[in-house]
């Protein structure tokens, strides 16, 4: 008779190829819902709470929209360009999740405040797909 362990092993296994599906569509559509609620471009939030410029507000809106859909779109694609668009967008949201803890978050660094928010999480999903790609 199998263990109880070894039934729900085989249970879940049936699901394991949705698991990075979960994370990719979780990201990527946090990702472009962050980017799209700065729409219409320049975003005016940015431009007064960080002083950037009209072009620079407008290029992480766009930067942060694309990334989610670029996300997405890499996991459709099983040969090697998949895995780059993967890669490239996995890329920005890496950048972008870096200059979001300096700029806005810097307070949060090593505290327990930074791993209470989402901000953590959506820096390692992202460091998660940059490393993996498709694989």
């Amino acid at each position: 008779m199998k263990s109880l362990d070894i039934k729900i092993n085989e249970f879940f296994d049936k699901f394991i190829y949705l698991t990075q599906w979960l994370l990719r569509f979780g990201l990527g559509i946090s990702f472009f819902f962050h980017g799209y609620g700065k729409f219409p471009l320049p975003p005016q939030k940015l431009i007064d709470y960080f002083g950037f410029s009209e072009a620079l507000a407008s290029f992480v809106a766009i930067a942060e929209l694309s990334a989610g859909v670029l996300l997405i779109i890499g996991g459709f694609n099983k040969n090697y360009l998949g895995s780059l668009i993967t890669r490239f967008g996995a890329l920005n949201i890496v950048i972008i999740m870096f200059f979001a803890l300096g700029l806005a978050h810097r307070d949060w660094l090593i505290t327990p405040k930074l791993f209470m928010s989402e901000q953590i999480f959506l820096l390692l999903i992202g460091l998660y797909f940059l490393i993996r790609g498709n694989k």
